[in-house]
């Protein structure tokens, strides 16, 4: 057998100093304190600091927000930070992070939350403000491989938790995530409610005048919930189900009935057509003014059919109460809340994908941080970078830009990071840095 090698023979050595491996890190870090959320955090967790010498809490859960969103799943990767203290200061140890998370009650819960809503009326000053208020809300189920506190048993035969989560469509900010049991309703309108009002509290108070719309999948097609948007002054847009009412209604429906569905781009989307069956089912249980849309589509080559699937068509329908004769528009802006399996799925590879307490109260704070986390991820993006790295998920964040090593260099009282000139993206980097830095400070007072 021939065996075949790199080429040259690398001697390694460890005895260099002055190197980092996570320059791009400290961009994060440096955004959480150019936004105000250092100062926001650590005045939200003072009253839990027990003396001066002590770690500041509010720049432990920083700095935990900065590991995980570096890659991190649980708190010894707090450890990755250390050692480099020109970048990151002093970074807690993993006992003194654990004591942090610990203390955090609801009191404490609520507090982080505003921090976080603080920070982000500074990143949207910045020029992060969504064009749209669209709030897409989702649950997804985290698996637990021990006996942890309300962890249970859910619908698809797992066992964990089953949290409900609000995330910004536009940016992908996470606004509020509710930790709740495995065996949580995926329909429960409480619980739906609870998390659109915490995510409301993220929204800033001049944004609030501004049109807002909710999008749920079916499991938020509940006349309690639908309601309580009504009376909040927002909009919906829900998942409607395909009831046999519904169903006789389609097949009523003549084919001059139906009009082309679009794509984003405003071309017509092939082989999809949408129609309206407000007047043809009975809506009288729902708010006044809702409207039920239905959009047919072909079937994919080769997908197995259901009984639902009247000749060969796939069927799905919505309920909406914004009054717009674009049917074709409504369906398409329903049909974009699919994004938010993409920030599930980011969220996920951000911290989310187990949490790693026994307790439910830590858990739930290890949620909160990962959200912090996830703000950070999309903060980045606007403003400081541009390009394909602006839309960037974070794996491609981090290989690209936050793992970058690089040099630290002293010259009298200046420190310097120094990236790698052949690094692909230095110069991507380097400008991060840059933008951030152009903008002013204090964005919080």
């Amino acid at each position: 057998m021939n065996l075949k090698t790199t080429g040259r023979r690398v001697e390694v050595t460890s005895d260099a100093e002055g190197l980092t491996s996570r320059s791009g890190a400290y961009l994060l870090t440096e955004l959480a304190d150019r936004l105000g959320l250092t100062s926001a955090l650590s005045s939200a967790m003072a009253p839990t600091r027990s003396r001066r010498s002590a770690h500041d809490p509010g720049t432990v859960i920083r700095d935990l927000a900065t590991s995980i969103a570096d890659g991190g799943d649980c708190v010894s990767d707090l450890g990755v930070l250390a050692g480099q203290k020109d970048l990151f200061g002093e970074v807690a140890s993993n006992s003194t992070a654990h004591r942090v998370i610990g203390s955090i009650g609801e009191s404490e819960l609520e507090a982080l939350r505003a921090a976080r809503a603080a920070a982000r009326a500074g990143a949207w000053q910045a020029g992060a403000r969504p064009e749209e208020l669209i709030i897409d809300i989702d649950a997804t189920l985290l698996q637990a491989h021990s006996e942890k506190d309300q962890a249970k048993g859910n619908y698809k035969g797992g066992f964990g938790f089953h949290p409900l989560i609000a995330y910004l469509s536009e940016s992908g900010e996470p606004l509020a995530a509710l930790l709740r049991p495995g065996n949580a309703g995926a329909n429960t309108a409480a619980d739906h409610f609870k998390v659109l009002e915490l995510a409301l509290e993220q929204i800033p108070e001049a944004d609030l005048d501004r049109e807002i719309l909710v999008r749920c999948d079916g499991a938020g097609a509940t006349h309690a919930f639908t309601a309580d948007c009504r009376e909040a002054s927002i909009n919906f847009s829900v998942g409607y189900e395909l009831s046999p009412a519904v169903q006789e209604a389609i097949i009523q429906t003549p084919a001059a009935g139906w009009q082309p569905a679009i794509e984003a781009t405003g071309l017509i989307r092939d082989g999809a057509w949408v129609t309206e069956l407000t007047g043809s089912v009975d809506l009288s249980n729902w708010p006044q003014g809702s409207r039920l849309i239905c959009r047919k589509e072909r079937a994919h080559p080769g997908a197995q059919l259901k009984f639902t699937d009247h000749d060969g068509h796939r069927f799905t329908c919505f309920l909406t109460d914004t009054q717009d004769d674009r049917n074709a528009l409504l369906e398409l802006r329903h049909r974009q809340r699919a994004r938010i399996e993409d920030w599930i799925r980011s969220a996920k590879d951000t911290g989310m994908r187990n949490l790693p307490f026994a307790g439910f109260a830590a858990n739930q704070a290890w949620l909160e941080i990962s959200l912090i986390a996830q703000d950070l991820l999309a903060w980045t993006k606007i403003p400081c970078l541009t390009g394909a790295l602006a839309k960037a998920e974070p794996k491609r964040l981090r290989q690209r830009l936050f793992h970058v090593a690089g040099r630290i260099c002293r010259s009298g009282r200046r420190v310097t990071l120094r990236l790698p000139r052949s690094w692909p993206w230095a110069k991507e980097l380097e400008a991060a840095f840059r933008h951030l830095r152009a903008l002013p400070a204090p964005l919080l007072a």
